[in-house]
């Protein structure tokens, strides 16, 4: 264990799969917890199928799963729920994502388990919350976009889109951490552990903040604008002559000044009455775009950015995820570590936050059930008793 990291001498036992609940216990994993991951025996977390493309290992679980221990148990079994219910008594924080109603079918419900160890701090991860019409729905990641308005809002007006990352899950799962982060700071005062209940509808509802209350209050929703914005101009990407985009986002009168006259080189934009004012230019935005890519197409990525960047106006790339690894701002700040896998080692990102003092945790991710006898050994169970599991399918 990493004694120095601020999470360090917390247990977390998490019964997860797919990508929210993996991904909070991962952020308590990098602060230094203990996180015991409870798999199938066998196959394990489904995710570990999802692809083969990080030398052989699925994206998502590498993404999700390093620093983590691995262990295999059969909770149908009663030796499975048993040893579950052993770990969950000294523990501290207990995750699952299990379908609607199937951790207390299984005898692991909140009731129960903080029933036999009252510091327990019990999240529970659902698609929609424990009651309500929709509360035994499926709650795939798309499905939950699309529900609760993401898609409406993204793409273009003739084509609607959901994200192209599991927004819902990852909203599901921050709002885990850091609900958690939160009990276990209340029980430092208290001594009392918490329950909670999290949805990823609930947290991706919570995300749409700005459309949600803009439809709400004006009773017209935002248009679908690509990269474009739905009102303001210039807003999104613009192509130079060799192919690269650049992302612009102009939306002061002093940038505008700036980027007509030094970078377009049209002095007499800033006081043309079709744009000169944000207004103006919104409404004129079919022939701006026209104007800017006409000068533009004369200039490299690298010449734009280098006028852009002399007349301070604000400016990126729109790039894919070829370019991203090799970002100059990943690369310079040494972004990039390795970490040790089944298959040997594989780059990943630091934890973005950094905190002073402290060294990330970056440990290995674990195959199915590396870590089986080792927890079992800690349990006091013999090797001829593991043995005997591993024949049952227990473990």
């Amino acid at each position: 264990m990493h004694a120095e990291l601020p999470l360090s001498g917390i247990t977390v036992i998490s019964c997860e799969q797919a990508v929210a609940a993996p991904f909070a216990s991962r952020q308590l994993a990098d602060l230094g917890a203990r996180v015991i991951k409870i798999e199938r025996p066998g196959t394990g977390d489904f995710a570990r199928g999802y692809d083969t493309t990080v030398n052989g290992m699925a994206s998502h679980f590498v993404w999700l799963n390093r620093s983590k221990e691995s262990l295999s148990l059969d909770l149908k079994h009663p030796q499975g729920k048993a040893i579950l219910k052993d770990l969950v008594a000294e523990a501290d924080v207990f995750i699952q994502n299990f379908a609607p109603g199937a951790a207390e079918r299984l005898g692991f419900g909140a009731d129960e388990l903080r029933g036999t160890n009252e510091r327990l701090i019990y999240a529970s991860i659902s698609g929609y919350g424990p009651d309500g019409p929709y509360k035994n729905a499926k709650a795939y990641d798309a499905l939950v976009q699309a529900e609760a308005g993401l898609v409406s809002v993204t793409g273009t007006e003739d084509h609607p889109a959901k994200t192209g990352i599991s927004t819902a899950d990852i909203s599901a799962g921050m709002y885990t951490y850091s609900g958690i982060l939160a009990a276990l700071f209340n029980r430092e005062k208290t001594g009392e552990g918490a329950t909670l209940q999290i949805s990823l509808f609930d947290s991706l509802v919570e995300w749409m903040g700005y459309p949600l209350y803009f439809t709400h209050g004006s009773g017209t929703r935002p248009t679908r604008a690509g990269t474009s914005h739905a009102a303001i101009a210039p807003y999104g990407a613009f192509t130079c002559g060799d192919g690269t985009q650049i992302m612009l986002a102009i939306q002061n009168e002093r940038e505008w000044k700036s980027f007509a006259t030094q970078v377009l080189g049209r002095d007499d934009m800033v006081t043309d009455e079709r744009f000169d004012r944000a207004a103006h230019r919104y409404a004129h935005k079919d022939e701006l775009q026209t104007i800017i890519e006409e000068v533009f197409a004369d200039f490299t990525g690298q010449q734009c950015d280098e006028l852009l960047e002399t007349a301070k106006v604000a400016h990126s790339r729109q790039r894919d995820m070829t370019e991203i690894a090799d970002h100059p701002q990943l690369v310079e700040r040494d972004r990039w570590q390795d970490v040790g896998s089944p298959v040997g080692p594989i780059s990943m990102l630091v934890p973005p936050v950094e905190m002073s003092g402290v060294v990330p945790r970056m440990d290995p991710i674990p195959d199915v059930g590396d870590h089986t006898e080792s927890i079992l050994d800690d349990l006091g169970i013999s090797p001829e008793k593991v043995a005997e599991l591993h024949r049952e399918g227990a473990i």
